[in-house]
């Protein structure tokens, strides 16, 4: 395959990859999906096709107020994908789109759902949980946990339970 028609492929395979997750996604998870569990594009093809993709308005960048880039199909990216998108080799567009169905929320949950946790100087930890939009912070909680083992359990159920947080504190709020 030459390299001009692997580029148009690569292309094409990050429009579909964008039209069909049906939300906007970090460069992080670009290259998670598309580069790291799945052989879809290299990563250096990736970076390539990705700001191509932008040059030519078939993507746009959006910035949050935590200072995350997300990026986002347009509609004349769309419009070519549906013109080119039977280049892409069905098997491949089966493979995507599989993949997606499967992990589309947890690819969600990673992008939306930030957490950390540090230790401070009185031997405390603080964890550090954030619900995060392409628009901005949904919400920010810090958490004071007496040791790492509780932190790490906040830590690690925040994925998970971030949502539940949101609509609890929501609802306590607003009644």
């Amino acid at each position: 395959m030459d390299t001009t028609n692997n580029t148009t492929i690569s292309k094409l395979v990050l429009l579909y990859v964008f039209d069909n997750m049906e939300m906007p996604l970090t460069d992080a998870s670009i290259t998670e999906m598309c580069c790291s569990q799945n052989t879809w594009i290299s990563y250096i093809t990736c970076k390539e096709v990705l700001t191509d993709l932008l040059d030519t308005g078939f993507i746009i960048e959006s910035t949050n107020s935590s200072g995350d880039k997300y990026y986002t199909i347009t509609n004349d990216g769309r419009s070519c994908l549906s013109y080119f998108f039977t280049k892409i080799p069905a098997s491949l567009r089966e493979e995507i789109a599989s993949f997606i169905k499967a992990n589309r929320l947890a690819f969600r949950r990673r992008q939306e759902y930030f957490r950390d946790y540090y230790k401070n100087a009185d031997g405390s930890y603080t964890v550090l949980l954030r619900i995060v939009e392409p628009l901005g912070t949904k919400l920010e909680l810090k958490l004071n946990a007496p040791n790492r083992a509780v932190a790490k359990q906040i830590y690690k159920r925040w994925e998970e339970k971030a949502s539940d947080v949101y609509a609890a504190i929501y609802n306590i709020l607003i009644d």
